[in-house]
């Protein structure tokens, strides 16, 4: 039997914030590599998922949620999405099917009708075990006349419920070449970036709505004092003088709290035990402070 011709390519997965980019990439990947949170905006910055066989290399790129932006962060994080529009083999369009399309999910056919990309365009409906028949009827119904043409799933990233079907359609896109990549390299982000993102993941589960975002998340330090032992400094960025208490809480409990759901993460990552440590700065108006934003991370020089 002859072998079938080796696959490979880019898959860039955008969507407005919230609706399951990352954990659909944790799914097909087996493992995580990027940070998942109930709230929207976990994701700031373009990280690879890349998934290798001996038959293909795919490589996922999990992108911010495009969204209406409030500051030089907010503007960075949809340049960010929208430059994968382009130079892929695949957009996956990502929306939560358990309500109608949003003023911001508009926001995101508008840009994909503009750059075109019907041609390589996937809709796939999320979170469908969190919906009743008549409300995924419904729903698809609304979200495919917004983004007509183009091939539809219906899944669930939780379960894994339709990811193979889709996978499966995803692949048969790439076309015949090389791997881009080592086979057993995951993503293309160093340890330092993604246990930042962990820590990131952890202030916005344990913290109220408003302070999160004004957070920013800077590794000052990360040694390995062994093989297995890591020590990682984090300094966290807050806007308002007035986040400073909510952030440390009574006694230090709250800031001891995201120490410990961040290690934890950290240490399932790096499969190395942990010692976190974490200071706390006010930086006014970081979120519109180019320089920062740039030395986060967060604005990529061209």
């Amino acid at each position: 039997m002859e072998k079938k011709a080796f696959r490979s390519g880019f898959a860039s997965v955008v969507g407005r914030p919230n609706v399951g980019k990352s954990t659909l990439i944790n799914h097909f990947l087996g493992q995580k590599i990027a940070a998942v949170s109930p709230r929207p905006q976990t994701t700031i910055r373009n990280q690879l998922g890349i998934l290798s066989t001996d038959a293909f290399q795919l490589i996922f790129i999990d992108t911010p949620g495009i969204h209406k932006p409030l500051s030089k962060l907010g503007e960075s994080m949809n340049d960010a999405a929208l430059a994968t529009l382009g130079d892929v083999d695949c957009v996956l369009w990502l929306v939560d099917v358990t309500t109608a399309p949003t003023d911001q999910d508009r926001n995101v056919a508008e840009r994909l009708q503009a750059a075109n990309i019907q041609k390589n365009g996937l809709l796939v409906l999320n979170k469908k075990d969190q919906a009743s028949p008549a409300v995924l009827q419904e729903n698809q119904a609304a979200y495919q006349e917004l983004f007509p043409d183009v091939p539809c799933f219906l899944i669930s990233s939780k379960t894994g419920d339709g990811c193979d079907a889709l996978l499966e359609k995803v692949l048969a896109m790439l076309p015949e070449g090389p791997a881009f990549y080592d086979p057993e390299q995951i993503t293309d982000l160093y340890e330092r970036e993604i246990a930042s993102d962990l820590i990131r993941e952890s202030l916005l589960k344990n913290l109220e709505d408003e302070v999160p975002h004004a957070v920013a998340v800077q590794i000052e330090e990360f040694k390995d004092r062994s093989a297995q032992n890591s020590y990682i400094l984090a300094t966290l960025l807050l806007e308002r003088e007035g986040h400073k208490g909510i952030l440390i809480g009574k006694n230090g409990e709250m800031i001891k709290k995201i120490g410990s759901d961040a290690r934890r993460e950290i240490e399932l990552m790096t499969g190395r035990k942990i010692y976190l440590e974490l200071k706390v700065k006010v930086y006014k108006n970081w979120k519109n402070n180019a320089a920062i934003l740039r030395s986060l991370g967060y604005i990529r020089d061209r």
